[in-house]
């Protein structure tokens, strides 16, 4: 199992760095993304402790930590340089709160996302036709969630990304130990959404393929 979406309480998740990794680590997971929700107030912050952890765990652990985040209700107009931003501070993976239906996010972040080159679009919602065709265009993957509420829109990102052409991820979005599932709960999510057996395959090895990138930067 991977989730590149996950949370600590350096924003608004329950559990530390260390713990959320072994807790994932012990339901099998073979690596983890560190995302915690980012603007300009805390960016430096998350991404420095977060890397100061991942790098002393990655040290003597198996399961793989990439330092990331989640640019969580950034004003749409300074997404692309907030992406930007948080790569050269260090963050090897970089999300963007999509405009799910559970939440006031402003129309235009997930446009905003996608062409400022986030690496994956999280419960991107109710997203458009065109969004998702600038998404494959982009090579940005559009996030089926196992997170209640935000899963609602699952079955809709589905049908946008198959007539786009868009590539896919299955993430957690994890704020605590309860919210890391199983690969086979995962999946049983994923086929609850509509997904065949084939693209199930294919999200999990589209996670290898970020994960794999990360990890030469």
């Amino acid at each position: 199992m991977i989730s590149l979406h996950t949370h600590t309480f350096l924003s608004d998740g329950e559990l530390g760095v260390s713990e959320l990794v072994r807790r994932a680590e012990a339901k099998g997971y073979r690596a983890i993304g560190v995302t915690d929700h980012g603007d300009d107030s805390n960016l430096e912050f998350i991404i420095s402790n977060v890397s100061s952890c991942a790098k002393k765990l990655n040290a003597v652990l198996d399961i793989k930590v990439i330092v990331g985040v989640e640019l969580t209700h950034v004003p749409p107009a300074l997404i692309p340089e907030m992406i930007e931003r948080a790569r050269k501070l260090g963050a090897q993976i970089v999300g963007v709160h999509g405009e799910t239906i559970i939440e006031p996010v402003i129309s235009g972040t997930n446009k905003a996302a996608i062409s400022g080159g986030a690496d994956f679009l999280a419960h991107p919602g109710l997203i458009s036709e065109e969004d998702a065709a600038l998404a494959a265009g982009k090579g940005v993957f559009l996030e089926i969630t196992t997170r209640k509420g935000h899963a609602y829109t699952n079955g809709h990102v589905l049908n946008m990304a198959r007539n786009a052409g868009a590539k896919m991820v299955i993430n957690t979005d994890s704020h605590s130990a309860s919210d890391l599932v199983t690969r086979e709960n995962a999946e049983l999510i994923a086929r609850g959404a509509g997904l065949t057996t084939e693209e199930i395959r294919n999200c999990f090895s589209n996670s290898e393929e970020i994960i794999r990138k990360a990890l030469k930067n």
